[in-house]
């Protein structure tokens, strides 16, 4: 179910934006911040893992450091 990805990248990103513009307590701001936390909840509960919406692009990520702990606990 990639669209449940790339819906939860779109609302995460219109939320930025939004936050950006407006700032946190906008109320248009708050609806988008909402839109993106439920997208990303029922990416989760498809089996995606957090690092599937937010995939690490640096060698500052926690995968790289030897004992850094992942970002949520893994699936089987």
């Amino acid at each position: 179910m990639p669209h449940r990805i790339r819906a939860a990248r779109a609302a995460q990103y219109l939320a930025v934006r939004a936050l950006t513009v407006h700032g946190l307590g906008h109320p248009l701001t708050l609806a988008l911040l909402a839109a993106a936390s439920t997208a990303a909840a029922r990416a989760w509960e498809a089996g995606h893992q957090v690092t599937d919406i937010h995939p690490a692009h640096t060698a500052s990520s926690p995968r790289a450091h030897p004992g850094a702990a992942p970002y949520g606990p893994r699936r089987p």
